[in-house]
C-alpha cells in the first residue's frame, strides 16, 4: 500500500488499510487512467471465480466472495476504497468545509415543529444549535410547562448510528411506546416509557419500528421481521410489564411474497393488520369497541387487487383499484364490509393516491398532469372543493392531523422556490394560516431563482416531464446540471424545496428533476410502463431526458451530471452502461446494481416479494430481461463517466456488497479515463449516516466531487 499517503497509515485507517494487502493489490501509477494525476493510486479486488447458472447461461461473479459481512478480508477491501477516496477528495477539503459552513447556515439550527394536538397534549419536536438529534417534547395543549419526553442526543452517545422510529402515546397519554436503531439495520428495539414516573421497559428486540396501542392501554402490537430476510411478517400483542418471551402471536404472514405492519385508524376505533406485496393487499380489522369479536378481513387477498381502508363513523372508506386502474373510492358498512357502494368513480385522467378520513369529511389526494391535488369532502351537505396552488410544479401532503374530529385541515406544501410551509384550513370560514415556513439563512432571496417544467421526447414518442430551478441571472447560460431520477414502485419524485441545492445554483448549477416512467405522476399506466418487461423505458426516458436539456442549451454535454440513489442507483448503473458519453459525471447512492444475483436470492432482504416489480429471474423471460439492463451484468470495455457511488455496510434495503462489486468490476474492465471513487458508511444503512450535521457533511463532500468535475483545468480532483 505504498502508494497512500503516509498520512492514511496512520490512525484508524491503518489496520485495515495494510490488511487489505490480503485480498487486494494497488495498482502503480502506470495504471492510472490516461490525463489523470492522483495523489493515490486505486485498489484492485482480487478475483475468486464463482460460478452462477440459471436457465443454461452460466455467469461468473469474481467478486462474489465480497457478500460475507463479517468477513476480515471484506472489512479490509472496504477501507482501502474509503482510505483511496479520502485520497482523492483531500485537495477538495477547503471547499467541502465552505460548503459545509454554508448548508449549516441555511438551516435554523435552534427550531421547533409546529405542535401537533393530540388529545389533552401539543407533541413537537426541537433542535438545539450544535447538537446532531431532534429532542422529542410535549406540553398541555391548554397551556404549560414543557415535558421532554425524548433528547436523541443522549439516547445515541455511544452509537455510531441511532435512528427513532415510531413514538405513539398510550390512549391516556402516560405512557408512549417508541423503536429505535442503533445500528442501521431496521432491526428496531420497542420500549415503553411511563412519562409520570420517567422509567422505561425494554424487552422487545427484533421489531419493524411501527407500534399500535390496545384500546385498553394494557397492551401494544408490534411487528417482528425475519431476522434473516428481514421481511416483516409477524404481528405481537405485547402486555405492559411483562417479558417478551410472554409476548401472543396474533398474526403471521406465511406469504414470502407479502410483508405486514399494524396501525390504528385515526378515529382510534379499529387497529389493522395491512399484508402487502407489488400486486396485492390484504387488510385485517379489530374492532376496539369489541376486540373478543376478533379480527375481520376486510377483502380476501386476490392477485391484482390493491386497496386502502380508514374508518369514518359508520362506514369504511376503501380506495381500490379493483375495476379501476387509476383507483376508485367505495365506502362499506361497519357491520358487512364487503357491501361497496361507488363514492368516487374511476377517472382514467387521474390518480387517486389516497383518502384521509375525519368525523365531518373526508380528503383525497389526486393526481392529474403529474400534480398532486387535495379534495376536501364535506359530509351533511357542500360539494368538494379543491384547494389551491400556483408554482408550475410542488410538492404538498396532510400532516400533523392527528384527531379525528376537526375543523382544521394542516398540510405541507413547498417547490422548488419556495420553501416547506405547514398551513391550516379553517373549514368553517375558508380561511388559510401559514402556521410555519421553513426559514433559510444564508442571504436566501426567492425571487433569486425560477423555476420551469419542460417536457422532453422519449424513444417511443412519449413526453416525459422534467422539472427544474436555477438562479433567474443564469437563464439563456448554458452551465452545469444535475438531473436527478427515481422511476421505481410508483413513487412520485414531486418538486420540493431543498435548501442544500442552493448551493450548487449559487455556483451556476441547474437542478433538474426527470419524472420517468416507473413512478405515478402521470398516473397508474406510468408506473406499469416503467417496470417489469417495460423497465427499459425507465432508463432510456432518462437519457432522453438529459438529450433534451442539453438539446434546449440548459446545459450541455460536458456540464451535464446525474444522481440517483437506491432503485434510483440503479437507474445510474444502467444510464452509464447505455449512454456513458451524455454524461459528465454521475453520482450513485446505495445502488440496487447487482439485479439478477440479488433476486435469485430469497435469502436477501426485498427480494421475494418484489418480483412483481422487477420480475422473477426464476422465469426464464424474465432472467434474460433483466439481465439485459443489470448495470453489474452489463459492465463493459467503454470509457465511463467520472462516478461517486456510496453505500453502507448496514443496509437492509440494497446490501453494501452490490455497489462494492459493481465498483470492482468497473476497475477491472471499463476503458482508461474515468475516475470511480467508492465511499462506505461502516456504521450506517440505508439512509446513511444518521446525525444532521454529520448528513449536511456528506452533501458537502458530494457536491464537491461534482464542483470538482465541472472544470477539467480548475478541478481539484482530476
Amino acid at each position: 500500500m505504498r502508494s497512500l499517503p503516509p498520512a492514511l497509515l496512520r490512525g484508524p485507517f491503518a489496520a485495515a488499510v495494510l490488511l487489505a494487502a490480503v485480498a487486494c493489490r494497488s495498482t502503480t501509477m502506470d495504471d492510472l487512467p490516461a490525463g489523470l494525476e492522483l495523489s493515490a493510486a486505486p485498489p484492485v479486488c482480487e478475483k475468486r471465480p464463482h460460478r452462477l447458472e440459471a436457465h443454461g447461461d452460466v455467469r461468473v461473479d469474481d467478486y462474489f466472495w465480497l457478500n460475507q459481512r463479517e468477513d476480515p478480508e471484506v472489512l479490509a477491501y472496504l477501507a482501502a476504497e474509503n482510505a483511496f477516496t479520502e485520497a482523492i477528495m483531500a485537495p477538495t477539503e477547503a471547499l467541502q468545509e465552505e460548503l459545509f459552513e454554508e448548508l449549516v447556515a441555511r438551516i435554523q439550527e435552534n427550531d421547533v415543529t409546529v405542535p401537533v394536538n393530540d388529545g389533552p397534549f401539543a407533541y413537537y419536536t426541537r433542535t438545539e444549535e450544535g447538537l446532531q438529534y431532534p429532542i422529542h417534547c410535549r406540553k398541555p395543549a391548554a397551556g404549560g410547562a414543557e415535558e421532554i419526553l425524548f433528547d436523541l442526543n443522549a439516547m445515541a452517545e455511544g452509537s455510531g448510528f441511532f435512528s427513532m422510529g415510531a413514538r405513539v402515546p398510550s390512549p391516556d397519554h402516560e405512557s408512549i411506546a417508541y423503536a429505535v436503531d442503533r445500528v442501521g439495520r431496521r432491526l428496531y428495539d420497542v420500549e415503553i416509557k411511563n412519562i409520570r414516573r420517567g422509567d422505561t421497559e425494554r424487552t422487545i428486540r427484533g421489531a419493524a419500528g411501527g407500534i399500535a396501542w390496545a384500546a385498553s392501554g394494557r397492551a401494544i402490537y408490534y411487528v417482528k421481521r425475519d431476522p434473516e430476510t428481514l421481511r416483516a411478517h409477524q404481528v405481537w400483542r405485547h402486555t405492559i410489564g411483562t417479558q417478551q418471551d410472554l409476548d401472543v402471536l396474533v398474526f403471521e404472514e406465511e406469504d414470502e411474497e407479502f410483508s405486514c405492519y399494524v396501525t390504528r385508524s385515526r378515529s382510534k376505533r379499529f387497529l389493522m393488520i395491512v399484508s402487502r406485496q407489488t400486486l396485492a393487499t390484504e387488510v385485517r380489522v379489530l374492532d376496539a369497541e369489541d376486540p373478543d369479536a376478533g379480527w375481520r378481513v376486510i377483502a380476501p387477498r386476490e392477485r391484482g387487487h390493491e386497496y386502502s381502508v380508514d374508518h369514518q363513523g359508520s362506514r369504511f372508506l376503501i380506495r381500490t383499484n379493483r375495476e379501476a386502474e387509476n383507483f376508485r373510492l367505495v365506502s362499506a358498512p361497519v357491520e358487512s364490509p364487503g357491501d361497496w357502494t361507488d363514492l368516487i368513480p374511476h377517472r382514467v385522467d387521474t390518480l387517486l393516491e389516497d383518502v384521509d378520513a375525519f368525523r365531518d369529511h373526508f380528503v383525497t389526494r389526486e393526481r392529474r398532469g403529474g400534480l398532486v391535488h387535495l379534495i376536501v369532502h364535506p359530509l351533511g351537505g357542500g360539494d368538494p372543493f379543491p384547494i389551491d396552488f400556483d408554482d408550475p410544479a410542488y410538492r404538498v401532503g396532510l400532516t400533523g392531523n392527528a384527531e379525528f374530529d376537526t375543523r382544521r385541515l394542516r398540510y405541507s406544501y413547498s417547490s422548488l422556490t419556495t420553501p416547506a410551509s405547514v398551513l391550516e384550513l379553517d373549514l368553517d370560514t375558508g380561511e388559510i394560516a401559514r402556521l410555519k415556513e421553513e426559514r433559510v439563512g444564508g442571504g436566501f432571496d426567492r425571487t433569486d431563482y425560477v423555476s420551469e417544467r419542460v417536457f422532453a421526447r422519449a424513444s417511443d414518442g412519449t413526453s416525459v416531464p422534467i422539472s427544474l430551478v436555477r438562479r433567474r441571472d443564469s437563464v439563456g447560460t448554458p452551465g452545469p446540471l444535475l438531473l436527478y431520477g427515481y422511476g421505481s414502485y410508483g413513487s412520485s419524485q414531486d418538486a420540493r424545496f431543498d435548501p442544500r441545492i442552493l448551493s450548487l445554483l449559487d455556483r451556476g448549477f441547474t437542478y433538474a428533476i426527470a419524472h420517468v416512467r416507473g413512478g405515478q405522476e402521470l398516473g397508474r399506466f406510468w408506473y406499469e410502463q416503467g417496470k417489469l418487461r417495460q423497465k427499459m423505458n425507465t432508463f432510456t426516458d432518462f437519457i432522453a431526458c438529459g438529450e433534451h436539456l442539453v438539446a434546449e442549451k440548459y446545459t450541455t454535454e460536458e456540464q451535464l451530471f446525474a444522481l440517483g440513489g437506491s432503485a434510483g442507483g440503479l437507474l445510474m448503473g444502467a444510464v452509464a452502461n447505455m449512454r456513458p458519453d451524455l454524461f459528465r459525471g454521475i453520482v450513485a447512492a446505495v445502488p440496487f446494481v447487482d439485479v439478477v444475483t440479488t433476486m435469485l436470492d430469497d435469502s436477501i432482504p426485498l427480494t421475494t416479494f418484489e418480483y412483481d416489480e422487477w420480475g422473477n429471474p426464476g422465469v426464464e423471460g424474465d432472467y434474460r430481461y433483466m439481465l439485459s439492463y443489470s448495470p453489474y451484468d452489463q459492465v463493459r470495455r467503454q470509457r465511463y463517466p467520472h462516478m461517486l457511488v456510496t453505500t453502507g455496510l448496514h443496509d437492509s434495503q440494497v446490501q453494501y456488497f452490490e455497489p462494492a462489486k459493481w465498483v470492482a468490476k468497473l476497475r477491472a474492465t471499463a476503458a482508461p479515463g474515468g475516475l470511480l471513487l467508492f465511499e462506505c458508511e461502516m456504521e450506517a444503512g440505508h439512509g446513511g449516516v444518521s446525525g444532521r450535521y454529520a448528513s449536511l457533511r456528506k452533501s458537502a463532500r458530494t457536491y464537491a466531487f461534482l464542483l470538482g468535475l465541472v472544470e477539467r483545468s480548475a478541478s481539484p480532483i482530476l
